[in-house]
């Protein structure tokens, strides 16, 4: 994927940073829901970043390793970190607060039932695509991204 600038669609204007595989399964539309301990009050095209940190368990790579043949793009999206590397629809955010719940949407946010803690919040995306990387440091939270401009 080529390095710098690029222009999203009108509108696009937080980013949320997520730790690398699942960043790149978000963007290849493999993972549909982020889970945070924390709500989302923001709608609508959200850039996705690469944090610069990896997520420190396994699970995530035997995801990718699994999809790769699908998506032949698959292990280069995942490998961009400390960027903004794709977008998504951020459509709803919703509470788990039981374990069947949780468990029942597996397939969509990919962790294993043993993840379950009450009150972890989903992030459901739709329509993602990846965009050409962007480097720029991440935040907690919805940020803003310099360098960025939307055509509101």
């Amino acid at each position: 994927m080529a390095r710098g600038q690029c222009s999203p669609p009108p509108g696009v204007r937080w980013a949320l940073s997520v730790r690398q595989p699942w960043a790149g399964l978000l963007v290849a539309g493999i993972k549909t829901i982020e889970l945070r301990r924390w709500a989302a009050h923001h709608r609508g095209w959200t850039l996705i970043h690469a944090a610069q940190l990896t997520a420190d368990d396994a699970e995530g790579w035997r995801h990718v390793g699994a999809a790769a043949t699908h998506y032949p793009r698959l292990w280069e999206l995942c490998t961009l970190r400390g960027g903004i590397i794709g977008m998504a629809e951020l459509v709803d955010c919703f509470r788990y607060t039981h374990e069947e719940q949780f468990v029942a949407d597996g397939s969509r946010h990919l962790q294993p039932p043993e993840a379950f803690r009450p009150g972890l919040y989903g992030f459901l995306f739709r329509q993602p695509r990846p965009l050409p990387y962007y480097a720029c440091k991440g935040q907690t939270f919805f940020f803003s991204v310099e360098g960025f401009h939307t055509h509101e």
